[in-house]
Formats: C-alpha cells, structure tokens, sequence
C-alpha cells in the first residue's frame, strides 16, 4: 500500500508528518529521515488497529496539485 504524507517543519524543528487518508495517524523526527522511518512505523500500527476492529483500510487520498498565491 501506499499512503501520501504531508511533513511540516514546526517551530521546534521538529518534522511533523500526517497522512491525511488515515485521520488522527501523527509522527515526528528531529531528522527528515527520522520523521519517515517513524510514520511508516505508525501507519503499520495504524492498520493493524483497524484490522483488529474490523475497520476497512481506506485508500491514499488523490493529489490534484499545488495552489501558488501570491499574497
């Protein structure tokens, strides 16, 4: 499977990733490579949780594109 991430730099710099498929499915690293490694590790968690219940896997959200504003 696989899952869009969407990773922001927050004012610790700290890397912040979500995946916007699985709601509520959060990580962090002090590393890019940090913050991956860890939300692939949360998403596996995450599914298996929802196996568990009994909950049906939703699938990877479609990207269209970007919005540039210039403001």
């Amino acid at each position: 499977m696989r899952f869009t991430v969407i990773m922001e730099k927050d004012e610790d710099g700290i890397y912040v990733v979500t995946v916007p498929a699985l709601p509520g499915c959060i990580s962090d690293g002090h590393t890019v490579e940090e913050a991956m490694a860890n939300i692939k590790e949360a998403i596996q968690g995450f599914i298996e949780d929802m196996k568990s219940d009994g909950d049906a896997i939703p699938q990877d959200i479609n990207i269209i594109g970007n919005v540039e504003m210039n403001v």
